[in-house]
């Protein structure tokens, strides 16, 4: 069992949104990492990491990743940082990985001042510029696709991917 598609980007890249329509188009379940997390540890994201930490965060999301690509046949979307950890980059070889690729202006205009997103409550914008600039090169390592996501609607993307796939 694998996941049909597994949808890594920014913050603000639409992982989740087109996820939704991608599996909805595809007639698959749809599935996100941070979804699973929250669920699994009882509290939101930003309560993760401010009572435990960011590196306890990421552990749980090595974790449930790994899970869910080996148990998991639909559109599963990952956390923008999931592409952080090697272990993670390399449990992806071999799936059909999607790269939502994601301007600064657009990535900008959609998280708007990071509310509920930890890593962008302060400086959002200088924030969103480095991460972007930062995890670029490892969603490119992992895709296997890219789609541009800029000024384009989430249904217009999904039906790129769907055709890509």
């Amino acid at each position: 069992m694998s996941p049909r598609a597994v949808l890594v980007g920014a913050p603000g890249a639409g992982k989740t949104t087109v996820g939704q329509l991608l599996a909805e188009h595809l007639g698959v379940p749809f599935l996100d990492a941070d979804t699973v997390i929250e669920a699994e540890a009882g509290k939101p994201i930003p309560e993760i990491f401010f009572d435990e930490g960011e590196e306890h965060f990421r552990a749980l999301e090595r974790a449930t990743i790994a899970a869910t690509l080996e148990r998991f046949d639909g559109v599963f979307a990952l956390g923008g940082g999931a592409v952080l950890a090697e272990e993670t980059r390399k449990a992806l070889a071999g799936h059909a990985v999607v790269y939502l690729e994601v301007g600064f202006a657009d990535a900008l205009s959609r998280v708007g001042l990071g509310a509920g997103r930890p890593l962008l409550a302060i400086n959002p914008r200088a924030t969103l510029k480095h991460l972007l600039d930062q995890r670029r090169p490892m969603y490119e390592e992992v895709a296997t696709v890219t789609v541009a996501t800029d000024g384009r609607t989430p249904d217009e993307i999904a039906a790129q991917v769907a055709a890509a796939l």
